[in-house]
């Protein structure tokens, strides 16, 4: 498929923007470009093709089933968009007086207060504009803190190894030694190894739980005590809230800050690059620590001498939030545990469904998601996880998360998510099953898939040392 740019043509175009009925402004000549931009020209009807032909080329959950572990690749109720494109949302500027937009100030307060009580916390803010970034401003709140108390020694933030990515990544750059914990046998924190980390140095703790491999910590409390008695503070990763919301509280299992992915948990958009949200919630200790908005309703700099800044403009990604509270206005308090529940239910049921083939890395029932390990199949039959995620795609899904928790080897991560059928869920496992019997007759097979896709098996090796990231101006007419 050619590029946008390489169907461009000189002198081709179309009048898509109605007329100024305004007085034009010139612009200084400073911000000017001095080279017009290299953008690509087209009719509409060349440009609407172009859209389609990629979205044809897309797997996306309006698809097919999308079990993406620890993503929480769900479905998006339309009623969202509805709500997010009515003109008193979407066509708001945020250097509006704020008379003017009293509505929308009390949606961001509505949303806060439904996200405080689903997370036991005593504050949020939607400023950051994605979950890691949610990570990053819930650790500068922990440094902002420990400052503030003259206890600049503590340092260090201690990670669990099947830790999201994210977690060791976010607390480097907000300035903190990372110190990675092993998991124990069954999966969880390792108490003594937690015992032995904690000292005068730690800062906080990162940990989602349910934690990655879908389990949810037996010993959360104590494990949350540990931290907080070494003088250190709790950070709740909420990728996997969507397995507890409305029933079990980060706040109560004793975490002090919390990111809420809006996309994971609350329906809204998920992947494209964005927009997103990665609201922070924290206790009141942490509270006047929170970003500014930079609009001046929030008392301003003067009445929050000890906030860490802006981490984005203004409220963030408004309409993200305008989403997630028609979701959960749509839910109500009493279906918001529903959500969980079904998540819960998906996941223990497709995991009984391929256990005698595909059996759990950890015992006993699991949370929103699960881990199999294709070790065995691996050594036995040459059939890697990648094989056999590049054959799922054949069988008309998207395949779950490979490679990671890194604790399992060959692992598959499969979260079914809460939206999708029985009838779904059976068919995923017959799916499972073929692939298990094609991996015992023609193990060779698995190596040139996918076969029906737009696109077939790419030379990883390749893309990974000669990656193509530049488009030559010159090859466009």
């Amino acid at each position: 498929m050619k590029l946008i740019f390489e169907k461009g043509k000189k002198g081709r175009g179309c009048s898509i923007l109605p007329p100024s009925d305004v007085p034009e402004a010139k612009l200084v000549s400073s911000p000017v470009r001095k080279i017009p931009a290299k953008l690509p020209s087209l009719d509409e009807n060349e440009i609407s093709r172009h859209y389609s032909a990629l979205a044809k080329r897309a797997f996306g959950v309006n698809d097919g089933f999308y079990p993406l572990g620890s993503c929480t690749m769900k479905y998006n109720p339309k009623l969202n968009e509805e709500i997010a494109g009515l003109s008193g949302f979407r066509d708001i500027h945020p250097l509006q007086p704020a008379h003017t937009v009293q509505g929308c100030l009390k949606l961001l307060d509505t949303c806060a207060a439904y996200l405080r009580e689903i997370t036991g916390m005593d504050a949020m803010n939607f400023q950051p504009a994605a979950g890691a970034h949610g990570e990053l401003t819930g650790l500068l709140l922990f440094k902002a803190y420990h400052r503030s108390r003259s206890d600049v020694a503590r340092t260090k933030i201690i990670v669990p190894d099947s830790a999201h990515g994210t977690n060791p990544a976010s607390a480097a750059m907000a300035g903190f030694q990372v110190v990675n914990i092993p998991s124990g046998k069954d999966g969880c924190v390792d108490l003594a190894a937690l015992k032995a980390a904690v000292g005068p140095d730690t800062a906080g703790l990162m940990l989602t739980n349910p934690n990655t491999v879908g389990i949810f910590d037996p010993n959360i409390l104590e494990i949350t005590e540990i931290v907080h008695k070494a003088g250190g503070l709790n950070y709740y990763d909420g990728a996997n809230l969507n397995a507890i919301m409305g029933i079990v509280r980060p706040g109560d299992m004793g975490f002090d800050a919390v990111h809420l992915n809006l996309h994971k948990s609350f329906s809204t958009p998920h992947g494209g690059g964005g927009p997103g949200c990665g609201a922070v919630g924290c206790k009141k200790l942490l509270a006047p620590f929170l970003p500014l908005s930079g609009t001046g309703l929030d008392g301003g700099a003067a009445n929050q001498p000890q906030s860490i800044g802006r981490v984005r403009a203004f409220y963030g990604n408004f309409l993200i939030v305008v989403r997630a509270t028609a979701y959960l206005l749509t839910l109500g308090k009493e279906t918001v545990p529903e959500i969980a529940r079904n998540a819960v239910l998906n996941a223990n049921y497709l995991m009984e469904l391929i256990n005698k083939k595909y059996p759990a890395a950890y015992a006993g029932p699991c949370m929103h998601e699960f881990v199999i390990s294709l070790d065995e199949l691996k050594n036995t039959k040459g059939v890697s996880a990648l094989d056999f995620a590049k054959a799922l795609q054949d069988r008309g899904m998207h395949p779950p998360t490979i490679y990671f928790p890194l604790i399992v080897h060959e692992a598959l991560m499969v979260e079914p998510t809460e939206t999708e059928s029985r009838e779904t869920l059976d068919a995923a496992a017959e799916a499972f099953f073929a692939l298990f019997a094609q991996a015992q007759s023609a193990p060779e097979s698995f190596h040139a898939a996918p076969l029906s896709t737009v696109i077939g098996r790419p030379d990883d090796v390749k893309a990974a040392r000669q990656p193509v990231l530049r488009f030559n101006y010159t090859q466009a007419s």
